[in-house]
């Protein structure tokens, strides 16, 4: 996985909450209660979006850096901050794959994200280990 940071603008106030948009991904934007509420929420919103964008073969745009996004006299900005996503070093390949029901029920409840659950057990699964043996059919 490859951490890529994009710049991301909370707006708003006290009383109706905080939310959070990507200038560089139009279409994407999170809230929360607080501005940490807001932060964290756009981080999963942001891991979503990517990954759904991979899946559909998407390519990613760069991501801006804080300064050479301009402001915008209309919003009410609190803050500016960078939030992370981690992106597969190589292309993510939509797969078709059969599970057991009651196994895709205790990780859709585990999990905000199926295919990144997957992925990530996978990735664990095979770290440092042996390639099995294949047995020989007769």
């Amino acid at each position: 996985m490859v951490a890529i940071h994009f710049p991301a603008i909370v707006e708003g106030g006290r009383k109706a909450g905080f939310s959070v948009f990507f200038p560089d991904l139009p279409g994407l934007a999170s809230a929360g209660d607080t501005v940490q509420d807001a932060a964290l929420q756009a981080e999963e919103a942001l891991q979503l979006h990517i990954d759904g964008m991979l899946i559909d073969g998407e390519t990613l745009p760069e991501p801006r850096s804080l300064d050479r996004i301009p402001r915008d006299p209309a919003v009410k900005e609190v803050a500016r901050i960078l939030v992370r996503v981690d992106v597969p070093s190589t292309k993510a390949l939509r797969l078709n794959v059969t599970l057991p029901e009651d196994l895709v029920h205790r990780i859709d409840a585990h999990a905000n994200n199926r295919s990144r659950f997957l992925a990530e057990a996978a990735e664990r699964a095979l770290a440092g280990q042996p390639r099995p043996k294949r047995k020989a059919r007769g």
